[in-house]
C-alpha cells in the first residue's frame, strides 16, 4: 500500500499589482511575520509596481516589487515568500521579472537571511549591515547638543532642501517617495547659520511608528534629531531600520528602550551611490524604500 501524498502541484499565475491586491499582500506579509498594516501596504503600491504569484485558486504564494527613484534607479522590495514555498522558485521567478523591468537601473535592495542567496546568484552584492531596533519609548536617554544647530518643524517650505538632502545621502532622487511620506508624517528639519544639515520624519508604522528617513551631517546630529522625535513619541513603540555603522547611535537607541530587535543586508546591484560622507542616511524610510 502506498502511504505517500503529493502536495503543493499546482501551477502559478503570476499578474501585476494593482490596489485590489492590498488583501493578498497582507496575507503574505502576515505568513512572514511582517508587521505592515494595510495602509502600509497601500503606501508601497502607490509607489511602487510589480507583481505576485496566485495558486489555482488565487492563494498567494509571493510578491515582488521595485520603486523607481530618478530614471536610473530603483529600490527592490516586498520580496515576500512564504517559508514553505521558498525552495519552489516563485521567489526567483518573480525576482526575475522585476529585474527585467529595472534593466538599465541600478538597484538596490534590503535582503533577509532567508533572500541573501537569492540576491547573491543574481550578482548584487552586500554593501553592509541595516540594524532593526524597536521597542517602547521609555525614558529618552540624555544626547549632547550640538553647536551651532536649530531644530524646527518641517512644514511645507521645507521641501525642496529636504529632497536635496536625501538625493545627497541616499544616491538618488526620490521625490514622489518624500511627498508621500511628508503627507502622513511629522518631521523635524536642522538648520546651522541658515543651512539645513538634517532632517527627519516619523510616521504611523506596523505596531505603532518609524522614525526615518533620518538624514543628518554627523552621528551626534542623528542622535539629537532622532531624540526630539522619540520624545513626541514617549510610551508608544517605535521602529528605527539604521545603516549606521558607529555605537552611538544603536546604543542611544537601546537606552532609549528601542534594543536590536534584528538586521538585514543592504545589496546593491550597481556601483555604490549612498554618501559615505557629509549628508548621511542613519535611518531607512522602510526596508523596500530605503
Amino acid at each position: 500500500m502506498n502511504n505517500t501524498l503529493r502536495i503543493d502541484s499546482f501551477e502559478a499565475q503570476i499578474e501585476p499589482i494593482t490596489a485590489q491586491s492590498r488583501a493578498l499582500l497582507h496575507e503574505l506579509t502576515v505568513s512572514v511575520h511582517w508587521p505592515h498594516r494595510e495602509s502600509d501596504i497601500d503606501l508601497l503600491i502607490r509607489l511602487g509596481k510589480g507583481y505576485i504569484a496566485l495558486d489555482e485558486i488565487g492563494r498567494p504564494l509571493g510578491s515582488a516589487m521595485h520603486f523607481p527613484m530618478g530614471d536610473d534607479f530603483a529600490m527592490m522590495g516586498m520580496m515576500v515568500t512564504p517559508p514553505r514555498l521558498q525552495a519552489q522558485g516563485a521567489g526567483r521567478a518573480l525576482m526575475k521579472r522585476i529585474l527585467e523591468d529595472c534593466d538599465g537601473r541600478d538597484l538596490r535592495l534590503n535582503a533577509t537571511r532567508s533572500g541573501y542567496r537569492l540576491y547573491r546568484s543574481a550578482g548584487f552584492v552586500d554593501v553592509g549591515m541595516v540594524y532593526q531596533h524597536q521597542g517602547m519609548v521609555g525614558s529618552v536617554a540624555q544626547v549632547d547638543s550640538v553647536a551651532g544647530v536649530d531644530l524646527a518643524v518641517i512644514s511645507a517650505k521645507d521641501s525642496a532642501a529636504i529632497a536635496q538632502m536625501d538625493a545627497r545621502a541616499f544616491g538618488a532622487s526620490r521625490t514622489a517617495v518624500l511627498d508621500a511620506l511628508l503627507g502622513v508624517s511629522t518631521g523635524l528639519v536642522a538648520m546651522r547659520g541658515g543651512q539645513p544639515c538634517g532632517f527627519a520624519l516619523m510616521r504611523r508604522f506596523g505596531k505603532g511608528h518609524v522614525i526615518g528617513p533620518l538624514v543628518a551631517d554627523s552621528e551626534a546630529l542623528a542622535m539629537l534629531i532622532a531624540a526630539s522625535l522619540m520624545r513626541q513619541a514617549q510610551g508608544s513603540f517605535v521602529r528605527v531600520d539604521t545603516p549606521c555603522a558607529g555605537q552611538g547611535l544603536r546604543r542611544f537607541l537601546t537606552d532609549s528602550g528601542l534594543p536590536e530587535f534584528d538586521t538585514v543586508t543592504e545589496m546593491r546591484l550597481g556601483p555604490q551611490r549612498r554618501a559615505s560622507e557629509g549628508l548621511k542616511t542613519y535611518g531607512l524610510a522602510a526596508h523596500s524604500l530605503g
